[in-house]
């Protein structure tokens, strides 16, 4: 059925990095005039980004994200049980970039570490797993870090994309306390329209080759990409979305036995000015209630929860806060979960300088 419920679980702690460098969307590309840089930028509401450099990577992010949060959380290493790196933009292929990560932050080797790969909709299926696993009295933290370097994936020359991607990573602590009460999740996932958001080369399936890094124009638009770049078709997305995503709080809100009039604070995924404005028109919320950050960051794909809570609601989960976080994507897959907060620790928004 798609629908779970925990009890006494929750997140007591967050972290967020971004690179230093922002990219101004405005003026971010020669190969398009000005005025269709305009039009594209004023349509998907998307004016700044941050970009990592060539050395910089997902786990470099969370590395910065999750030392900040143990420090200031004073977390020693043996506390965490589990490590969840989640990300479609790993270091590299094999190993995993969660035990690269358990060994650079120094944590135990009894600590369990293993990677999750899915795309926008991750983290709440990340959360999931963490809540799942502190469901056994033998597991006290689950630590989840969740980067992307997106920027690294999509083509600068086409313009269904180059507008709308950053990076970023987030540290997340999830433990037990009964504070948190009951949370409440929906998973759902459409392989059919695995074709919408891909990557076409540079697996096993279409392993690279000097050939698929040849650039090429697409379609009648000029737009120019290789076949690992990532592309989108936004159409079949906002397609997707409007249909699938009210349909799944609605769900959710079922299950939970509540309504949205006990919900402190609805966080969707940042994907675009247009997403995010049909939800919350179309499930009739008050702005005040859904804080948005993709006009300063862009769609950081899974990351861009976490990221939003940290950036926009630093100052505002209190003694107990109820938040519903929804998102969406590559797969297709999205997610739906109503979880309480109390007294979450979030630390300021970390600026990661360049690798160089």
């Amino acid at each position: 059925m798609g629908t779970s419920a925990f009890e006494n679980i929750g997140i007591r702690g967050i972290s967020a990095a971004v690179p230093s460098r922002v990219i101004d969307n405005y003026g971010y590309t020669e190969i398009f005039s000005g005025a269709e840089v305009k039009k594209v930028v004023d349509k998907i509401g998307i004016f700044e980004r941050r970009f990592t450099d060539e050395n910089t990577t997902a786990s470099d992010l969370c590395y910065a994200a999750a030392s900040t949060l143990l420090s200031e959380m004073n977390i020693k290493s043996d506390e965490i049980d589990v490590l969840l790196f989640v990300s479609q933009t790993p270091d590299y292929r094999m190993p995993a970039t969660s035990v690269i990560l358990q060994d650079r932050l120094k944590l135990g080797k009894s600590t369990l570490a293993f990677d999750i790969s899915l795309g926008c909709s991750a983290f709440i299926f990340a959360l999931h797993v963490a809540y799942s696993f502190l469901q056994n009295q033998a597991f006290r933290n689950v630590l989840i870090l969740n980067g992307e370097t997106r920027s690294k994936v999509y083509s600068p020359k086409d313009r269904k994309t180059a507008f709308i991607f950053g990076d970023a990573g987030a540290a997340v602590l999830v433990g037990k306390g009964e504070k948190y009460g009951k949370s409440f999740f929906s998973l759902n996932s459409d392989g059919a329209k695995e074709s919408v958001i891909k990557m076409d080369a540079g697996g096993y399936r279409n392993p690279s080759s000097p050939e698929g890094f040849e650039e090429k124009v697409v379609d009648e638009y000029g737009n120019i990409r290789h076949a690992e770049h990532g592309y989108m078709d936004g159409e079949s997305v906002f397609s997707f979305v409007s249909k699938e995503v009210p349909k799944d709080l609605r769900r959710l809100f079922k299950f939970s036995n509540m309504n949205e009039s006990e919900i402190d604070f609805f966080i969707f995924h940042q994907a675009s000015k247009i997403i995010n404005d049909y939800l919350l028109k179309k499930l009739n919320l008050e702005k005040a209630k859904v804080p948005q950050n993709f006009q300063k960051f862009g769609n950081t794909s899974s990351v861009s929860i976490p990221l939003a809570i940290v950036s926009e609601l630093n100052s505002k989960l209190g003694t107990k806060t109820t938040i519903c976080l929804s998102a969406f994507g590559v797969g297709l897959s999205w997610g739906s979960a109503i979880i309480n907060t109390h007294n979450c620790f979030i630390t300021d928004l970390i600026e990661v300088e360049s690798y160089d």
